[in-house]
């Protein structure tokens, strides 16, 4: 055999290979990232605030990459049917949930779920951060925190409250109230923001802690009116609302709002990734239209973001263990 055709057919072995190796799915997701539609979950019902947050920044997202943005409304079990639907899902950069406080901090404190929020999903950034908000029916009698503070305790267990499900924020923030300021209104669970407040808007509970976007048609349409809100200090984000904590010392309760993936995305379509969030949440529009409903925009790095989720179920776990909260 001749040195040139002994030449030739190393060559004829190696391209294949070499192909071969280029083509793996994970040289081509890292190469050629994105190339095709990208899916975010919403763990809830379309309409409620993950939903509202989510779509905000669709297609500013889209236009950043490149490629659409296709939103998928799937819920159940207060948000984690969604979750771990994503959990499940190829880290190929095509999948990533849009998660908040409920199913990826809170969850695993009332019961036992099928994926580990930490260990399962990787933290990409922060979208917003939402206080909570102490409202009641328009018609309530009661004009101040003060007022309805001085009512609930008379009534007892004859009050209730609602929330987006059991274990959610909203529920929590409940019972938190409750045991700080000495009550005994009753939870009444929904399955999300959307639905809460239609009930809550046609008479049907006595109070709610809400979210701005979940609140705010009520609130416009006369509704509902808001009492004070749960962050720690009075807040720009809801300017001339008093907090509840002036009323009720050391209380307070925020949600965030963020995108994850599943466990095992290749760093360098996280980085990317990252980068596409930090500049969508940006967005003049964005920012305009978060204000407007009473929402921090805020981006974050991916170890700001596992931060905030380790340092949430350490703030809630003597809550849940206090008030006995199961699913």
């Amino acid at each position: 055999m001749t040195i040139r055709t002994a030449r030739r057919r190393l060559l004829t072995l190696a391209i294949p290979a070499v192909a071969a190796a280029l083509c793996t799915p994970a040289a081509m997701a890292q190469d050629v990232w994105p190339s095709k539609p990208i899916r975010i979950i919403v763990p809830y019902p379309a309409g409620g605030t993950t939903d509202q947050l989510a779509r905000a920044i669709q297609h500013p997202l889209s236009e950043i990459l490149g490629q659409p943005i296709i939103v998928e409304n799937r819920a159940g079990a207060g948000g984690t049917v969604g979750t771990e639907a994503a959990v499940r899902s190829a880290p190929n950069g095509y999948t990533f949930v849009f998660g908040n406080s409920g199913p990826n901090a809170l969850a695993g404190l009332v019961r036992k779920l099928s994926y580990d929020s930490l260990q399962d999903l990787r933290p990409l950034s922060t979208v917003a951060i939402v206080p909570m908000i102490l409202a009641v029916p328009a018609d309530s009698p009661h004009k101040t925190l003060k007022e309805f503070l001085t009512y609930a305790r008379e009534q007892g267990s004859a009050l209730n409250y609602g929330s987006v499900g059991p274990g959610s924020l909203s529920h929590l923030t409940g019972e938190y109230f409750n045991d700080l300021a000495k009550l005994k209104m009753q939870h009444i669970p929904y399955t999300g923001g959307a639905p809460m407040v239609v009930a809550f808007g046609s008479g049907q509970l006595h109070a709610a802690f809400v979210t701005g976007l979940d609140g705010a048609s009520m609130r416009q349409a006369g509704r509902i009116r808001y009492l004070a809100v749960a962050t720690p200090q009075r807040t720009d984000v809801l300017p001339g609302l008093p907090a509840v904590a002036e009323e009720v010392p050391g209380f307070s309760s925020q949600a965030w709002f963020g995108v994850l993936a599943p466990k095992g995305l290749p760093d360098d379509i996280m980085q990317r990734m990252h980068a596409a969030l930090v500049k969508a949440i940006g967005a003049p529009d964005v920012r305009k239209m978060f204000a407007d409903r009473n929402v921090e925009a805020r981006s974050s790095t991916p170890a700001e973001f596992e931060k905030l989720i380790r340092d949430e179920i350490e703030q809630w776990r003597p809550v849940v263990s206090k008030a006995d909260i199961k699913p």
